[in-house]
């Protein structure tokens, strides 16, 4: 699985430098091919589960940033670390809309980001927070489909 592993992480950085850039997130996946298909040297490849997540993730992103903000229990959006925001906004797509993957390893995959790329508050944070969106799935789902 380390092939989705990487893929995470990727979809992780398109999301976060999309944030960071104030940019589409899918013209900054759109970049990232492009630049890996002409210097795959500085740019790594792109995968199809890395298109899949960012794609998926697209059309949800405000929705998934009003969970985001609904429950997280004393942070605002703007006010959580870039990185946080983004490992959050990646884990809650994945875990709510795609089957193929079990929750816990959606979980600990985003755990794991969050203890590769931010601080040492943060994987307790994001585990809490992506811990609450599982156990509201079901009900989270149904509110979609309406």
């Amino acid at each position: 699985m380390a092939a989705r592993n990487t893929a995470r992480k990727r979809a992780f950085q398109i999301l976060f430098e999309s944030d960071q850039r104030g940019a589409d997130v899918l013209t900054v996946l759109a970049d990232w091919i492009r630049h890996s298909r002409t210097d795959p040297h500085r740019q790594p490849p792109v995968s199809e589960y890395t298109m899949r997540l960012v794609e998926g993730y697209a059309p949800r992103a405000k929705r998934i940033d009003e969970l985001i903000a609904q429950y997280s229990v004393g942070w605002t959006l703007d006010r959580m670390p870039v990185v946080d925001r983004n490992i959050l906004r990646l884990g809650a797509y994945e875990l709510i809309w795609v089957d193929e993957t079990p929750d816990a390893v959606v979980i600990d995959e985003m755990v794991q980001l969050a203890k590769e790329f931010s601080t040492d508050e943060s994987p307790g944070f994001v585990n809490g927070l992506l811990g609450r969106l599982k156990e509201l799935k079901p009900q989270l789902r149904r509110d979609d489909e309406v």
